[in-house]
């Protein structure tokens, strides 16, 4: 569908900007861009129904809530496509699966061409185990798990992005978050796992948790009460809308491409480099991450959109030379293309990941 200036002004600040829990997040969306309540909802709720955007729902910062990692896969590429199918389709525990290429052959894990995202329930096993036993369903002939160490930048705001100059950074360094492992109460589990699934279209209204507290047997003065206090322990992400960038892909949303950005610089370096590169606005993402052996050492990854590849490489310009400026040596450095991506949030749920475990922990021969 065609956007009006009315939804991109709604998108602008949708897509990132209410970080943390609110009990009633379109009323906030709708002082931030200055229209009526009412407005934003029958214009959100258009966009859903016409596929501009493919989801609304309150994220969590799932690197908290469960061991997880981004992992490179080594695939044959008879298997690519059928891998990429598998696990878009059977294991729900892998969120983003992406098919994509290094900007140079011979690069340092140029050969690992499938990425994913995953989360494994804490206590019910490990991320290798886990991908030990996808291995077997898919046929991968090598993995490579990249944990996160440290985030620097995460927030996808296309539409706020699509304006943005190469070079356009944060007045100040963003502080990197680490991960964390809290105990959490039975209701609490709840109130996380109502609170991450996507707003369905009679949801969007000024009060969209109610109908989860009611589900849940409690008020929803209750339900947001808890909801507050786990965003105050740092396990609440934003409230967002996202985009459907495989559909939309013209100059409001400047995302045609995308790059997945490695740097490896000098060990001890890594958080300084890691804020240098996650100020810059351009970055969705931005993460030191371990493991990066295969990959030259890598240590900060992060992934930029803008309408052509020749914008993305014009944004990563700006930050290796923002890098060499403020004296931080880059060992080497590579762009991975996306190609084909489904994008998707990770399960989190300790009693779905013991049922799947249940129906496929025995791949048939």
């Amino acid at each position: 569908m065609e956007l009006s200036e009315a939804d991109l002004r709604i998108l602008a600040v949708a897509e990132d900007r209410l970080t943390g829990f609110h009990a009633h997040p379109f009323d906030e969306i709708a002082a931030r861009c200055g229209m009526p309540a009412d407005e934003v909802l029958e214009r959100l709720r258009a966009m859903l129904a016409g596929g501009a955007i493919r989801r609304v729902r309150q994220t969590l910062l799932s690197t908290s809530l469960a061991d997880g990692a981004l992992i490179a896969w080594k695939i044959p590429a008879d298997k690519e496509e059928s891998a990429y199918e598998w696990l878009r389709d059977n294991d729900p525990f892998t969120g983003h699966v992406v098919l994509r290429s290094c900007d140079t052959a011979d690069a340092p894990g140029a050969d690992y061409r499938l990425w994913t995202t995953l989360k494994v329930p804490t206590g019910y096993g490990s991320v290798d185990e886990h991908c030990r036993l996808l291995s077997r369903h898919t046929g991968a002939t090598a993995f490579a798990p990249l944990p996160v160490v440290g985030m620097f930048a995460l927030g996808v705001g296309h539409v706020r992005r699509a304006g943005l100059k190469p070079g356009d950074k944060l007045p100040e360094l963003p502080k990197m978050q680490r991960p964390s492992h809290p105990v959490l109460s039975e209701m609490e589990w709840c109130v996380l796992l109502s609170l991450k699934e996507s707003l369905q279209p009679h949801e969007l209204t000024r009060s969209p948790w109610l109908t989860r507290a009611e589900a849940l047997g409690i008020s929803h003065e209750q339900f947001c009460t808890i909801a507050t206090a786990l965003d105050e322990r740092g396990i609440i992400g934003r409230f967002a809308t996202f985009l459907d960038h495989t559909r939309n892909k013209g100059s409001h949303s400047g995302t045609g491409a995308a790059g997945l950005f490695h740097w490896c610089v000098p060990e001890g370096m890594e958080e300084r480099a890691g804020a240098e590169c996650g100020r810059h606005i351009c970055m969705t993402h931005c993460y030191w991450r371990s493991g990066g052996a295969p990959f030259g050492g890598a240590q900060i990854m992060g992934v930029t959109h803008a309408a052509t590849r020749e914008g993305v490489r014009a944004h990563k310009a700006a930050i290796d030379a923002h890098l060499a400026a403020c004296g931080i040596p880059v060992l080497h450095t590579a762009t991975f293309w996306s190609e084909r991506a489904e994008i998707r949030p990770s399960e989190i749920s300790p009693l779905i990941y013991r049922e799947w475990l249940q129906k496929f922990s025995c791949p048939e021969a």
